[in-house]
């Protein structure tokens, strides 16, 4: 009998945790609807960044994105993809006050972590977008975009997945209707297995390569000409370790060439090596839980 109340004491409490758990997540996604910070779906946004950030900083209440002007940008803007609960978007922020950022997730109860705290900071150059990445295009004119960052994305490390790795070529066509010429892309990771398949994407496809290391702060690369202090910035699944690698690896390089489609089939035999059977998913699965 003690058993049977035991067990079914946890399955009340159990349910109550979902429910609680539930109440949050719409707490927090009718919170970021009243954010003027953050931007779900927005239609018509390509070029109006700039006028956007220039609204957001006056304070402006219900900014009207039709009424938004198409102009050039007087500001860098970085885009932070996959932006989770926003860490890279609200540290560069704090860095560097003369550049805009976007953040971009499909998660809304994650942005509001974010979009909360560029809030509470007064970090007018910092906003969000909720949407999925293979709609980023909609968002974002040509040359409209100086730097994207990608920090701690899933791998997808089974090589049937391939094609949703936000560094495997079909994504990297999208970001080069948007960046400019030659524009920057860095990559923040602790999967060992994304990173090498980043670095024979570049050099499969012959792009410029600026940084590599497989060990970010690792006193050789932290004591080289190449640290950048940006790499400072951790993110709540950078302290996960979801990979065990217990190495973050870093990398920086330009889209500054064609992306022959003719290519993608060779990268898909190279990257058969790479297959792995577990993804964040199953991990968090077994017990290595993200929390939301």
């Amino acid at each position: 009998m003690k058993n049977k109340v035991t067990y079914y004491s946890h399955r009340i409490l159990s349910r109550k945790y979902i429910c609680n758990m539930g109440q949050k997540k719409l707490i927090k996604f009718a919170a970021i609807k009243e954010y003027e910070n953050v931007l779900e779906y927005p239609q018509g946004m390509p070029g109006k960044w700039n006028a956007f950030f220039q609204e957001l900083a006056k304070g402006t209440n219900n900014i009207s994105l039709n009424d938004l002007a198409i102009s050039q940008p007087t500001k860098p803007l970085v885009l932070e993809l996959a932006c989770g609960r926003g860490e890279y978007a609200v540290g560069l922020g704090r860095m560097f006050t003369n550049q805009n950022f976007v953040g971009l997730d499909i998660k809304g109860n994650r942005i509001w972590k974010g979009a909360s705290i560029a809030n509470r900071d007064g970090l007018k150059h910092v906003a969000f977008v909720r949407t999925q990445i293979d709609q980023v295009t909609q968002y974002f004119a040509k040359n409209e975009v100086n730097e994207i960052w990608i920090t701690f994305p899933d791998p997808q490390l089974r090589v049937s997945k391939a094609k949703k790795r936000l560094t495997h070529p079909k994504f990297l066509r999208l970001y080069q209707q948007f960046l400019q010429p030659g524009g920057i892309l860095h990559l923040k990771t602790d999967s060992p297995n994304l990173y090498l398949f980043t670095k024979t994407v570049i050099e499969l496809f012959g792009l410029t390569l600026l940084t590599a290391t497989d060990d970010v702060y690792g006193s050789e690369f932290m004591q080289s000409e190449q640290w950048d202090e940006r790499c400072t910035i951790k993110t709540y699944y950078e302290g996960l370790n979801i990979a065990s690698s217990n190495r973050i690896h870093y990398i920086q390089f330009k889209l500054d060439k064609e992306l022959s489609i003719e290519l993608d089939e060779k990268l898909k035999d190279i990257i058969a090596e790479f297959e792995v059977t577990e993804t964040h998913d199953s991990l968090a699965r077994n017990g290595k839980q993200a929390m939301e």
